[in-house]
């Protein structure tokens, strides 16, 4: 919801929010508009969005090489290909919001759209298959089942493409960046915003998984299209207290940094002397980092002396370009991180399918359930370090959030590091087990090795999430303009699809390289075959990579505004 109020800011009391409106586009109270009250409607629609996509998502490896009948290999890349597709389309979610429709209605649209898309996915379950109780998976052929699952399932990415970044941003707006109480709070957002991402999945994982191994898939995939029910009603509900961004500017922000790249294409000849004149002239310092990407600043000369129909660039719009520039380094070196997290619900899960998964004489643990444990990291962590860690560590660096934004992306890549080359140490132990009591050739053999073995590397998995995902959720809405806030998001999100893209491609080269002529390779439909340690090492090996990657490019980082919050 966007409205145009020039000279607001200078004539509003201190007791109203500049910048923002309510939902009928008047100016809003700072005592009784946003901050944690808004915060908390926002919060809880995104915990239940969170446990509609993990009910669908965590086991989905099992629904296609169950039901659907596919190989270990094709499942694990037809997740690994959803999921970055869902990581992804964000961008287009973003794109549409921060353009045209604003992040309010985008998110009501993509919620009915959600709703939808989980009811077909149920009924897809009704609907008669030939792949049930099959031995031989290839001779399962494409049925209308297959058809009607798969639509609804990139529906569902569809759908939370424009749901997720949206959500986000517009909880993260309700926190006015000019008031230094605020601020902080904005800075506990992010983490608590994580928390609270971390209890829909916990729930989802714990309950769903159950349901669907050994009640019903159509029930599994049923409950979270009434859980997205309620979370609508539970966004609108909050309307009225919501703040709303105000529209400052004529053009959009896209429109603005696609001219900025235009004019100084077409200024390629300017002369760099001209360019100095030009920066003494517009007041650019060295601390800004202006003197990066200093190719942008002829945009800033006009090649007749004129702006005729604003031939030149405005030094605003030239910095504001600058800014999303200095993203795209540390946006490529973490990508090493998305590919190992694109593990947790493929690999891991199979892997925790071979063992022993008893509790007493009768009940077994579905294999996704272990993924709660990443929450279960985070329940612990999160309020440890926003209580904890960040006021210690505030009074010694003086920065709101403790420690810079990249210094905790970083911290949670080299802990991703770690917790791949755990899962190799815990799979050589299952091999070894399974060798030493002859398993090796019995592909649904339960290796008499405890599941709570895998917990290790999912407690790693959680805790670099709650330094890297958070980071980067905090650093690519903070650095981006206001009004990109959702793309910058979901930029954020195409980190880890473009890394389950990358990993689908990974698992594709090592399978055709490891293996062949009859022979298993390193991931194999039989586990106990393969040499998934192996692939563990290798993802650590470019992680260790992608985390050298990442020192370089954030040593060069300029923040916006010099602050690295």
């Amino acid at each position: 919801m966007d409205t145009d109020l020039p000279g607001l800011q200078s004539t509003l009391p201190n007791n109203i929010v500049n910048g923002v409106v309510n939902y009928e586009g008047h100016p809003v109270l700072r005592s009784k508009s946003g901050r944690w009250r808004s915060a908390y409607f926002i919060i809880g629609v995104e915990v239940a969005e969170r446990f509609a996509y993990y009910g669908v998502s965590s086991n989905l490896i099992t629904y296609l090489t169950g039901p659907l009948g596919q190989s270990t290999a094709t499942a694990a890349e037809n997740v690994s290909f959803w999921s970055g597709t869902a990581s992804l389309l964000p961008l287009i979610g973003a794109f549409i919001a921060d353009g045209f429709l604003g992040r309010y209605l985008t998110i009501i649209i993509a919620s009915l759209v959600y709703i939808l898309a989980l009811a077909l996915l149920a009924f897809s379950t009704l609907l008669p298959s030939n792949c049930k109780n099959v031995v031989d998976h290839s001779s399962c052929s494409p049925h209308l089942q297959v058809i009607v699952f798969f639509v609804a399932l990139y529906l569902v990415a569809f759908a939370q493409g424009g749901h997720k970044p949206c959500v986000q941003a517009f909880g993260a707006d309700q926190f006015d960046a000019d008031d230094p109480e605020e601020l902080k709070s904005k800075s506990s957002f992010f983490n608590w915003w994580y928390f609270g991402l971390c209890v829909g999945p916990t729930v989802g994982i714990f309950v769903l998984s159950y349901i669907q191994d050994n009640l019903s898939w159509g029930l599994g995939f049923g409950i979270p299209c009434v859980i997205m029910g309620f979370a609508l009603m539970i966004f609108l509900f909050g309307t009225m207290t919501y703040r709303f961004g105000v529209k400052t500017k004529e053009k959009n922000a896209f429109a603005r940094i696609g001219h900025v790249f235009v004019v100084a294409a077409r200024n390629w000849r300017v002369s760099p002397s001209a360019i100095s004149v030009e920066e003494e002239a517009s007041g650019i310092r060295p601390h800004q980092g202006s003197k990066q990407f200093r190719f942008l600043n002829k945009a800033l000369v006009s090649l007749d002396g004129s702006n005729v129909n604003g031939t030149v660039c405005s030094i605003d719009d030239v910095e504001e370009t600058k800014a999303v520039l200095r993203l795209t380094p540390i946006w490529v070196s973490c990508l090493g991180y998305g590919i190992v997290f694109a593990q947790i619900s493929t690999l891991f899960t199979k892997q925790g399918a071979t063992m022993d998964r008893s509790i007493g004489s009768t009940f077994k643990i579905p294999p996704a359930t272990l993924q709660s444990f990443i929450g279960i990291s985070v329940f612990i962590l999160i309020p440890i370090y926003d209580t904890i860690l960040v006021p210690v560590t505030r009074t010694l660096t003086s920065i709101p959030s403790g420690i810079t934004m990249l210094q905790r992306i970083g911290t949670g890549i080299f802990i991703s590091t770690v917790s791949m080359i755990v899962a190799a140490i815990v799979e050589t132990r299952r091999l070894k087990i399974a060798r030493e009591y002859g398993l090796l050739d019995d592909p649904k053999a339960m290796i008499p090795m405890k599941i709570w073995w895998l917990i290790p590397q999912y407690l790693l998995a959680g805790a670099s999430d709650v330094f890297t995902i958070v980071g980067m959720q905090e650093f690519f809405y903070d650095q981006m303009p206001s009004d990109l806030r959702s793309i910058g998001l979901a930029l954020y999100l195409s980190i880890m699809g473009i890394g389950s893209f990358l990993s689908s491609l990974i698992i594709s080269v090592v399978e055709k390289t490891t293996g062949g002529n009859g022979q298993d390779g390193w991931i194999a439909d039989n586990l106990n075959h393969g040499h998934i340690d192996y692939f563990y090492y290798l993802l650590a090996g470019i992680s260790a990579g992608a985390f050298v990657m990442f020192l370089c490019a954030a040593k060069y980082y300029v923040y916006n505004g010099e602050r690295g919050m």
